[in-house]
């Protein structure tokens, strides 16, 4: 066995080759050995015969080996992200096969063939093989099929034989050519996900009432019109995700559908929230993004178990009080519609997280934010409308906050108190103009991202080389001298080495200054030394050492105390 193998199943199984004799290898059931750009399967690999589960997935493989036909244990087999055109017919003797991920190649639908004799297989994913129809040995053999993944496939249909697939749980048909929902589904009476994303679809037929165990439902993007009043039979949905299509409304049966906790209607012309809404108290996603919205319902207020709001995009003119009533809610996002001012009881929303104001009309930093004690992620540029002047120094009080995103502004300065934030990981303020950063953002030592382009920057906080877990600096487009223009170019590496560097020959300079002033003080001992001295190049010597060890000492001490 070649050592890279061994070491693969060293890593895959937790066995060390020093402490375990060579049969100890051939009873591996797990290898991976994904990421490896493989141009061939190895042989050893082969050669592990109690093999249960084999990672082969992201490598340069074209061909599958005869030799497969041993691997009689494996069940699960990931081959994804190849270079795989077709399928030798000994893959259909594997016949424990119970998972095979094929997806991301370049496979020839005819191959597919060798697949009719897995009887066993119970997940098959083909996604992205540009497939184009699906073999009908497949819809007629595989009976135990219980996931079927066509994503990216170019499908326009599907085969009648699909029908016999009762076992069928979960099929995904997103980014196909589908113009017509295909009916064959609405027979597979057992299927609980159904995600047809991104095709063409105008209609949705009624029949889709009889997959009475349907739980969730992905028809985003596509063309349609109107849903079926029958789709309230689906009693079981909790995830309904109807985003960018051409529905003026929803039907009010769907109220019945009780147990519903996640719903998409964004890029939808409602222009008002449906009112059926109001009825499924158990909602915990609701988006709205782009919908005309105006305002909101007072029904609103009862969706009292909402997690994320998503109110983006729209033609809100103030923050509506029925938000102040949702609690639990953790993510809000209201950017980009017309909002000048937050309502007092904004304080309310104790559990925000993650706030959107991007793209609205403050004229002022609303203070109304600075209650929100759990928010790790504001954003508040604005691109468009009225500009920021400020943000106050109360910010400080956003304790857990990580991200602040304050870009398109008018901001001169930032306040003092941001270096007392210690989350703060992501600080965006593009485009403003700013002059100057306070010397206290070089105390924000969890700061990872500084973006600061298109300002009015000359000099940077000569410490900044001290926040240690800094990754991103962007200084393009302001006027730099110090760094100068040349080294900010070359990236956050270069404008640390030279803060550092200056700043160490600047307190070196000090030091080397002081300690000429203080000759008096090393006279005594260096006329000890020279009384015990033979020769004057041992004096120098000696002074040399004192002056370097004093001066060395003190410039290491200076740095610590900088950057602590």
């Amino acid at each position: 066995m070649s050592n890279d193998i061994i070491k693969l199943v060293e890593r895959s199984s937790k066995i060390h080759q020093k402490n375990n004799p060579q049969h100890i290898f051939d009873r591996t059931f797990f290898i991976d050995a994904s990421n490896q750009s493989l141009a061939i399967i190895p042989l050893e690999i082969l050669e592990l015969k109690e093999l249960e589960e084999v990672h082969l997935e992201n490598n340069q493989i074209e061909e599958i080996p005869q030799d497969i036909q041993h691997l009689k244990n494996v069940k699960i087999l990931y081959l994804n992200k190849n270079k795989l055109s077709k399928l030798c017919p000994e893959l259909g003797k594997l016949s424990n096969l119970e998972g095979l991920d094929l997806s991301d190649n370049p496979l020839l639908s005819s191959s597919l063939q060798a697949l009719g004799c897995n009887r066993k297989l119970r997940e098959l994913r083909l996604y992205n093989t540009h497939l184009g129809e699906i073999p009908i040995e497949i819809c007629k053999c595989l009976h135990h099929l219980e996931l079927l993944g066509l994503a990216r496939n170019h499908l326009k249909s599907l085969p009648k034989e699909i029908v016999n697939q009762t076992k069928l749980r979960e099929i995904y048909l997103k980014r196909n050519q589908f113009e017509v929902f295909p009916p064959e589904l609405c027979v597979l009476y057992n299927l609980e996900i159904i995600d047809l994303d991104e095709n063409k679809l105008t209609v949705i037929p009624e029949e889709i009432g009889n997959l009475t165990r349907l739980q969730k439902f992905y028809v985003a993007h596509n063309d349609l019109y109107f849903l079926p009043e029958s789709l309230c039979q689906c009693s079981k949905l909790s995830v309904l995700d109807l985003s960018y299509n051409r529905l003026h409304s929803i039907p009010h049966t769907l109220e019945e559908l009780s147990e519903m906790t996640e719903i998409g209607l964004s890029g939808n012309p409602l222009e008002k929230v449906p009112r059926l809404i109001r009825k499924w108290t158990s909602l915990h996603l609701l988006y709205l993004r782009n919908t005309g919205l105006r305002g909101l319902r007072r029904s609103l207020r009862r969706l009292v178990n909402l997690r994320f709001l998503d109110l983006s995009q729209n033609h809100l003119e103030s923050c509506p009080l029925q938000l102040c009533a949702l609690k639990n809610l953790e993510i809000l996002a209201l950017d980009d519609n017309k909002i000048w001012q937050l309502p007092s009881d904004f304080c309310l929303l104790s559990k925000l997280k993650m706030l959107g104001l991007t793209g609205n009309q403050f004229f002022s930093f609303p203070e109304e934010v600075l209650s929100l004690e759990s928010l790790e992620k504001l954003y508040i540029g604005q691109d468009k409308g009225s500009k920021l002047t400020y943000v106050p120094e109360l910010i400080w009080k956003l304790q857990n906050l990580k991200e602040l995103y304050i870009e398109n502004n008018h901001l001169e300065h930032l306040p003092v108190s941001l270096g007392s934030i210690p989350n703060l990981e992501i600080l965006d303020c593009r485009h403003n103009l700013l002059k100057r950063l306070p010397d206290t953002i070089c105390q924000a030592q969890a700061l990872k991202e500084l973006r600061l382009e298109d300002n009015l920057l000359t000099h940077l906080p000569e410490n900044l080389d001290c926040l240690v877990n800094l990754k991103v600096l962007t200084l393009m487009d302001n006027p730099m001298e110090e760094p100068p223009i040349d080294v900010c170019a070359k990236g956050k590496e270069a404008i640390v080495t030279y803060l550092k560097e200056k700043r160490d020959m600047k307190i070196m300079a000090t030091k080397v200054k002081s300690a000429k002033t203080q000759d008096n003080k090393f006279t005594v001992c260096f006329r000890f030394l020279e009384s015990r001295a033979t020769h004057s190049s041992e004096i120098q010597m000696d002074e040399r050492r004192v002056r370097g060890a004093v001066v060395k000492r003190e410039v290491g001490m200076e740095n610590q105390r900088l950057c602590s």
